[in-house]
């Protein structure tokens, strides 16, 4: 952290801020994103500009017809993603950012966490068609299993920090993985590593014994 402000050096790429920003991402992106942008003056000044062009291009849009509960429908959507203040991070007490602790309802102290193994802990906070998000808490030092991905993962250090290849990912730091990547990423041996993560598909896990497990931790 520096001069008081988050130091984080891993952001969102534009077009899943822009995603985001459109509202065309899942719930579970959705989460991992606007707690991200609650910890980043980079993107949430990006993610500023985008809603900013958005709002313009709507403006020179041409008037169309509209179904009568369109106005129901769409602040029913609204009311079930999570929000991030673009302008003005709020933070939660303790290592929850605001968004995240909104959408939960309670702060860190209260997590339902779920052995899976190693040592390695999980809270499933939401799953659907489009894709799941889940807490991790990762002892220190600890590895997870060699893996690739069938969709896309996006992962929030909200505690400690991990390594992943020449990669060094902090609190607030978010790191993005696809179809293209395969990792093992590595606790820092320093501090437990708590992390946010979605997923859109399930993962491809290397090891027998990893992938015999798979169906009953859900990821």
């Amino acid at each position: 952290m520096m001069n008081g402000q988050m130091d984080v050096r891993h952001t969102i790429p534009d077009h899943l801020l822009m995603g985001y920003a459109a509202g065309n991402l899942p719930e579970a992106f959705n989460l991992v994103i606007a707690t991200h942008v609650s910890l980043s003056d980079d993107s949430r000044s990006r993610l500023a500009a985008f809603e900013a062009v958005g709002g313009a291009m709507i403006d020179r849009m041409a008037p169309v017809d509209m179904a009568d509960d369109c106005l129901d429908r769409v602040l029913d959507r609204i009311s079930g993603m999570p929000q991030a203040n673009a302008r003005a991070p709020r933070l939660a007490a303790g290592i929850f950012p605001a968004p995240l602790a909104d959408y939960l309802g309670h702060d860190e102290t209260s997590v339902n966490w779920r052995p899976v193994s190693s040592g390695v802990k999980q809270s499933i906070l939401h799953a659907d068609r489009q894709g799941s998000v889940r807490l991790l808490s990762i002892p220190a030092g600890a590895e997870m299993p060699d893996h690739g991905h069938r969709g896309l993962e996006l992962t929030l250090v909200l505690k400690g920090s991990f390594i992943d290849g020449n990669r060094r990912y902090g609190r607030g730091d978010i790191a993005v993985a696809d179809e293209d990547t395969e990792h093992t990423p590595v606790a820092s041996s320093d501090e437990v590593c708590i992390c946010l993560a979605a997923t859109d598909a399930p993962l491809r896990l290397k090891g027998l014994l990893p992938r015999l497990a798979q169906p009953f931790f859900r990821i």
